[in-house]
C-alpha cells in the first residue's frame, strides 16, 4: 500500500509516519511546508524513515504534482489546529480558511486525480461551542463531569459525546474550516468513487507534542511545569475543573491500518478520542505533575475565554463498533511519555515557538 501524509513533520503526521513504518506493507510519501515551529526538526526523523518526501505548501496546487498517481491512500495531516486562529491577531481569518479548507480542495483533487482513498483528521472542536457550555455538569474529584441529561439532549450520553451532536456555530473559524472539509472530502467521495473516512481527534499527546498551550496543552503544561514556567488556570472560576480527554498517535493510527485495509471502501465520520477513561482536567493534571516533580505555582484567571468549554469527552462508540476499535495507550502512560521528553528535551518549549 503506499500512503501520502500531508502536514508529515507536524507532530502528528511524524508520529503517524513512524507507526505505519513499524505497521509494515506500506511505502510513504510525505509533503509539509514547515510553517509550524518545531516541524523542521523533524525533517531528519522522516528522512530516516525513508520516506519519499516534498517540501511543499498544500495551497497551491502545482506543489503537489509530484505525487504518484498509484497513490492508495491520503491521510490528511496538515492544518492549523490552534482554536484561537484567526482572532488571536496573530494569524488573520484568510490565512487559516486558506491553510484549512483551501489546502483541503487542492488535496481532494489530488485524491480524484490518484482515485486514492481519503482519511481526513478533523476535530472535537467541530461541535457547537454553546450547545457544549450549556451541558448539566458537576465537579467530581476536582473535575467538572457529567450529570445525567436523560432523553432530551441529542448526541450526547455518560460515554461523551456522539457523532450526532450538534454542530451549529459557534464553533470558531478552525473548527468551521474543518466541518466545511468534512463536507466536501464526503461529496468528492460521492461523486468521484474513491473512500473516505473522516476521524474527528480529540487531544492528542505525546512525547515531541509542539508545546503549545492552544495547540499541544499537556506538552505544554508538562514542560512548563518542569521548567517552572508561569502556568495559570484560565476561565470557569479559575479552578482548572474544566476536562477533556486525551488520545496518543500510536492509537489512531491503529485505526487508520484498519480503515485503509477496509474492502468494504470506508465512508464514515467518526470521533476517535480516549474517552472517559482517558479523561482529565487541568487540576487534575497538575496534581500529577505535583506527585511527578514537586511543587509549583498556578495562579487563576476566572474570565472565561471565547471558545473554551467546560467539558468535552468524545464517544468513539462508531470506530469500536465498525473496525473493533479501543485506545490502548493509557493517559498516565501518556504523561509519562511527555515528562521523559521534557526531561531529556529542556528547550523543547523554545523550540517550538513559546516565548520566554
Amino acid at each position: 500500500m503506499r500512503v501520502l501524509i500531508t502536514g508529515i513533520c507536524g507532530f502528528v503526521g511524524s508520529s503517524l509516519a513512524a507507526f505505519l513504518k513499524r505497521s509494515g506493507g506500506i511505502e510513504l510519501f510525505g509533503i509539509d511546508n514547515f510553517c509550524r515551529p518545531g516541524s523542521e526538526i523533524n525533517r531528519s526523523r522522516i528522512r530516516e524513515l525513508c520516506v519519499g518526501f516534498r517540501h511543499g505548501d498544500l495551497r497551491c496546487p502545482s506543489d503537489v504534482e509530484w505525487v504518484p498517481s498509484s497513490i492508495d491512500w491520503i491521510i490528511d495531516a496538515s492544518a492549523n489546529p490552534s482554536v484561537m486562529a484567526g482572532v488571536d491577531g496573530v494569524t488573520s481569518s484568510r490565512q487559516i480558511i486558506e491553510h484549512n479548507l483551501l489546502s483541503t480542495i487542492n488535496v481532494l483533487e489530488l485524491a480524484r486525480r490518484c482515485d486514492a482513498g481519503f482519511a481526513l483528521l478533523s476535530t472535537s472542536r467541530v461541535y457547537s461551542v454553546e450547545k457544549l457550555s450549556a451541558l448539566p455538569l458537576e465537579v467530581q474529584n476536582e473535575a467538572l463531569a457529567l450529570r445525567d441529561v436523560g432523553d432530551g439532549c441529542q448526541g450526547v450520553s455518560q460515554a461523551g459525546i456522539s457523532e450526532l451532536f450538534s454542530t451549529s456555530p459557534p464553533i470558531s473559524l478552525y473548527g468551521t474550516t474543518k466541518l466545511a472539509s468534512e463536507q466536501l472530502a464526503l461529496e468528492y467521495a460521492s461523486a468521484f468513487g474513491f473512500p473516505a473516512v473522516i476521524n474527528r481527534c480529540g487531544i492528542l499527546a505525546g512525547a515531541g507534542q509542539f508545546g503549545r498551550a492552544d495547540q499541544g496543552i499537556l506538552a505544554y503544561w508538562v514542560h512548563s511545569y518542569v521548567r517552572k514556567r508561569p502556568l495559570r488556570y484560565i476561565g470557569f472560576g479559575g479552578t482548572g475543573f474544566q476536562s477533556r480527554d486525551c488520545l496518543h498517535p500510536a492509537d489512531l493510527g491503529r485505526l487508520l491500518v484498519s480503515q485503509m485495509r477496509d474492502s468494504s471502501g470506508p465512508t464514515a465520520v467518526c470521533n476517535v478520542s480516549g474517552g472517559a477513561a482517558n479523561t482529565f482536567s487541568l487540576h487534575q493534571l497538575t496534581q500529577w505533575c505535583s506527585s511527578r516533580f514537586g511543587p509549583h505555582r498556578i495562579d487563576s484567571v476566572a474570565e472565561t475565554r471565547t471558545f473554551d468549554v467546560p467539558w468535552l469527552v468524545l464517544d468513539s462508540s462508531v470506530a469500536s463498533e465498525r473496525w473493533k476499535w479501543q485506545p490502548t495507550i493509557g493517559r498516565d502512560a501518556i504523561l509519562e511519555e511527555i515528562a521523559e521528553h521534557a526531561r531529556t528535551t529542556p528547550d523543547w518549549l523554545t523550540i517550538t515557538g513559546v516565548a520566554d
